[in-house]
């Protein structure tokens, strides 16, 4: 009985995410599905109001506690502001994407030397909720923001006016 219900719920947030074009554009990312999708858009709201992709990771909690005095910065673990579901959400899809990007891949096998694995996910994690910010705010799909982001080396400029 409680598997059908679950199946029942899976059904309809699988819908709301099709009905959704900013989720079903976030789904073209790997490892990003229906409740993670919604769960971003619905957190964020209105992209515009994060001038940058920076501003969404501290939305989210995702960047790390600074204390700095006298010079010297000192980084600590992350803050945890911000929804405490979707930065689990968005660690599980980080776990997915780094199996099936191979440019994320990368970054995370690189954290993993220096840092652990735990951490090393967040980071991803955070990486992954940029990118999802970027898509949004472009409009643009996984393949092609890839594309982009390896292309140019530069950050993604949305440029307002004529």
């Amino acid at each position: 009985m409680l598997h059908r219900q679950i199946e029942k719920l899976d059904g309809a947030v699988a819908q709301a995410a099709e009905d959704n074009p900013q989720a079903k554009l976030l789904m073209t990312q790997p490892g990003v599905g229906p409740n993670t999708a919604l769960a971003f858009v619905l957190t964020i709201g209105d992209v515009r109001r994060f001038p940058r992709g920076k501003q969404v990771a501290s939305y989210l909690g995702l960047i790390p506690r600074e204390e700095s005095s006298g010079g010297r910065q000192k980084l600590g673990a992350i803050t945890k502001q911000g929804n405490r579901m979707l930065r689990s959400l968005l660690v599980e899809a980080a776990q997915v994407a780094v199996r099936c990007d191979a440019g994320l891949r990368k970054q995370y096998l690189h954290r993993c030397h220096q840092k652990p694995k735990a951490v090393a996910k967040v980071a991803i994690a955070r990486k992954l909720a940029v990118r999802l910010y970027w898509m949004l705010r472009t409009h643009t799909a996984y393949p092609e923001i890839v594309r982009i982001e390896s292309s140019s080396g530069l950050p993604l400029v949305v440029r307002h006016g004529g």
